[in-house]
């Protein structure tokens, strides 16, 4: 590796992951980021499917050129014996196994964290599921929406009248991240002792560690926290506020200063922070739809850029509330370089940096793989000539 990625953290590192979909993808593809090899193992043909959630980019899935740049792909039939054996033969030298098959599916296949150990004691192996290895909810499916809905994530998401999902896959990033996380722990231990360990993470339990806020205020509060759209179930003002031109700008008004200035400045009138209805959070958030009204009349007459002047002349948190495509061209991203072109199987897109930043280094790139791109080469460093690759395709178990 040379140029700004030469010398990342996980140079060296090799990653075999027989995954699909995005928790498992998500935690290799941040490996990747940081330098390890990713060796992405694939049914023959089809591939992740993931690969065919949407045809949205250049043919391409959105979900899959997301999770999958910077990868190896090999594609093997499991359940062929043969399959298992070039496994077998990757695994003796990898240094993290990850895998997101059904529980006990891996262990069937013989490729457990206990045998892979005796295998290769170094190995750090990662198993990703839905609801954990035991339990009643062991073999459910469990697809993101639906660990949204056991865990709770659903009934404080949406408005009053109307509950919601969360517009991105929560439950799957949650477990993604840990995953990663739980690797690099891993790996950390292994230099001390020089023994791998398993990493076990579900969906589930991922899900219910991010629900701890609205857990702990049901729990002792005695009600769950309202849904308020884009307010906030404990805060007032907290949400979307429009201009008079339509321009909606997200506030979040945390403690008595910001409030006292937000009315002299923002709404031109210091008399409403010590109205008996507003003077305290308590009272704000009691007396929510009267306090939104109060302030829609004072900033109907104000554009944008007015509202937008006087909310940071009175250093009032704020957001403007963007439309994707806005996302795509915003300032932040372009003044701090943070696009690159990523090579994909039709041609290249465009890629965000990831979010862990390395001083004077930079993180991996590389193109995303077609199913099966780098079988024969993958093949070949372990010592099968053309012929056997053939024979292998042939047999289908390539």
């Amino acid at each position: 590796m040379t140029g700004p990625t030469a010398g990342l953290p996980l140079e060296g590192i090799t990653v075999v992951s027989c995954e699909q979909a995005v928790a498992a993808p998500l935690a290799t593809r941040q490996l990747a980021d940081l330098g390890a090899r990713v060796i992405k193992v694939e049914r023959p043909g089809s591939g992740d499917f993931a690969r065919a959630y949407d045809e949205t980019v250049r043919g391409m899935s959105s979900h899959f050129v997301w999770l999958n740049r910077s990868k190896e792909s090999l594609t093997l039939d499991l359940k062929n014996p043969e399959a298992v054996r070039v496994m077998e033969e990757l695994l003796r030298d990898a240094d993290v196994f990850v895998q997101n098959f059904a529980p006990g599916a891996a262990e069937r296949l013989g490729l457990g964290a206990e045998r892979l150990r005796d295998l290769n004691p170094r190995l750090v192996t990662c198993s990703i599921s839905g609801y954990g290895s035991a339990g009643p909810y062991r073999d459910a499916k469990a697809y993101d929406l639906l660990i949204q809905s056991e865990t709770g994530l659903v009934s404080v998401t949406g408005t009053e009248d109307v509950p919601a999902k969360s517009g991105i896959p929560a439950a799957d990033i949650g477990a993604g991240m840990y995953a990663f996380s739980g690797i690099l722990a891993a790996l950390y231990e292994r230099e001390r002792t020089g023994v791998g360990t398993d990493v076990e993470v579900s969906l589930f339990d991922s899900l219910v560690e991010w629900m701890g806020y609205p857990l702990y205020y049901a729990a002792y509060g005695g009600t769950p926290p309202r849904r308020t759209g884009t307010s906030h179930a404990a805060i007032a003002p907290y949400g979307t506020y429009a201009a008079g031109d339509g321009t909606e700008y997200v506030l979040s008004i945390q403690n008595e200063r910001e409030w006292a200035a937000f009315c002299e400045v923002v709404l031109g009138d210091p008399a409403i922070a010590t109205d008996p209805r507003f003077d305290t959070g308590s009272r704000r958030v009691a007396h929510r739809d009267e306090l939104d009204a109060e302030i829609a009349a004072r900033l109907a007459p104000l554009s944008g850029e007015e509202m937008g002047e006087r909310l940071d002349r009175g250093r009032i948190a704020n957001a403007r509330r963007r439309e994707l495509a806005e996302v795509l061209e915003h300032p932040q991203l372009s003044s701090r370089d943070r696009w690159r072109d990523v090579g994909t199987p039709v041609g290249e897109i465009r890629a965000v940096l990831p979010a862990i930043g390395l001083a004077g280094r930079e993180a991996r790139m590389d193109p995303v793989p077609g199913v099966g791109e780098h079988s024969a080469a993958i093949l070949a460093a372990l010592g099968y000539d053309e012929t056997e690759v053939a024979r292998l395709r042939h047999d289908g178990v390539l």
